[in-house]
């Protein structure tokens, strides 16, 4: 498997651009996820690279060869690039084996030895090799139609959202046998996701893309807990976002005068608080006092929303244990625990290209 790489990209459609020269690098045997919301350009992206759409400039580079650039553009069948679609994609008159072997060379029927090598590799059955597409599951179908794009040994696998279609159950484990998968074979892998917590837990690196660029990539942890604006802060995960004023390091708010991270800042400041870091307490005994407003309960955690008792026009929320869920109009102690992020006022303004602006100006 290998390397991916691409240098100045851009691509769209008619006149208007919808990736705006990019550069993105993807390590041979390494996952990335590109994250970001409806109409970011990730589809676009996938299209680009798997040879379906053509990049107005810029190049490709896939196992050191270029595969799309100035005067060259190889046609996806020649790519060594392997397409997992949201919906499996899965021929319907075909057996399971069937659609594995679509793409290796004819007879397809001495294949027999690999489509066992698959399934075992994807966590199916033997015995699901002569099964047609209806009498499997949503979750099967998507491990099949990974073996099948496994199956001649491609550069580079695309997932293009694979798991939104199913089941909270049936998404875990699917993508838990998809990770082993790929770690199994030594792939390099590109997946699109609009799932937070898919794209931080199933990577080796996220990249955020917003208004046809990258804002950063980086690997999970840090894109998470050290975003490179406010803007990134505030879509990747849940975020408190108040203003501050920092010196010397630290940064004084709402929520009391706390140590934070980031470049060195001075005078105000944009103040990033995950809600994981915010501890409740007996009244009294944290750094502010609140009032507890709301609860959503999930079991295992709970969101809570807090009313601060010297400020009650700002509202924070916090993620506590299940087991440690206030009630509504409770009193409690509110903590801030380990470092924030601090931003310069100067925000992130969400400045698009010009034909992004454009199309945005017309919706």
């Amino acid at each position: 498997m290998s390397e991916v790489r691409l240098s100045g990209v851009t691509a769209g459609y008619g006149v208007e651009a919808v990736l705006e020269d990019i550069d993105l690098t993807v390590p041979e045997g390494t996952t990335t996820a590109v994250l970001g919301g409806s109409g970011s350009g990730k589809t676009t992206l996938l299209r680009v690279v798997a040879g379906f759409l053509r990049p107005r400039s810029g190049t490709i580079v896939v196992g050191g060869r270029t595969v799309a650039g100035p005067g060259v553009s190889v046609p996806p069948e020649r790519r060594g690039v392997g397409y997992v679609r949201q919906d499996g994609g899965l021929f319907p008159h075909l057996s399971v084996a069937g659609n594995i072997t679509f793409g290796l060379p004819w007879p397809r029927n001495r294949h027999h030895d690999r489509v066992l090598e698959l399934l075992e590799l994807v966590g199916l059955p033997a015995a699901m090799a002569e099964r047609r597409p209806d009498q499997l599951s949503g979750g099967q179908q998507q491990r099949v139609a990974l073996a099948r794009a496994l199956a001649p040994r491609p550069a580079l696998i695309l997932l293009d959202e694979p798991f939104s279609s199913l089941d909270t159950a049936l998404r875990t484990t699917t993508r838990e046998a998809t990770a082993r998968a790929l770690r199994a074979t030594g792939s390099t892998a590109i997946l699109v996701t609009h799932d937070q917590d898919e794209a931080l837990s199933f990577a080796d690196e996220v990249a955020i893309l917003a208004h046809g660029r990258f804002r950063q990539v980086d690997r999970p942890r840090t894109v998470y807990r050290e975003p490179v604006d406010a803007e990134v802060a505030a879509f990747l995960g849940d975020a408190v976002m108040m203003a501050g004023s920092a010196a010397d390091g630290r940064v004084a708010c709402l929520l009391g005068s706390l140590p934070f991270q980031g470049p060195v800042l001075q005078g105000d400041v944009e103040v990033m608080i995950r809600p994981e870091q915010i501890t409740l307490t007996l009244p009294g005994a944290g750094q502010v006092d609140a009032v507890v407003h709301s609860v959503a309960y999930f079991g295992h955690d709970a969101a809570v929303e807090l009313d601060l008792v010297d400020d009650a026009s700002h509202r924070v929320r916090a993620r506590v244990l299940g087991m440690d869920t206030p009630a509504p109009g409770e009193h409690v102690g509110v903590s801030v625990a380990g470092p924030v992020r601090a931003f310069g006022r100067e925000v992130f303004a969400a400045t698009p290209s010009p034909s992004v602006a454009r199309r945005r100006a017309r919706t």
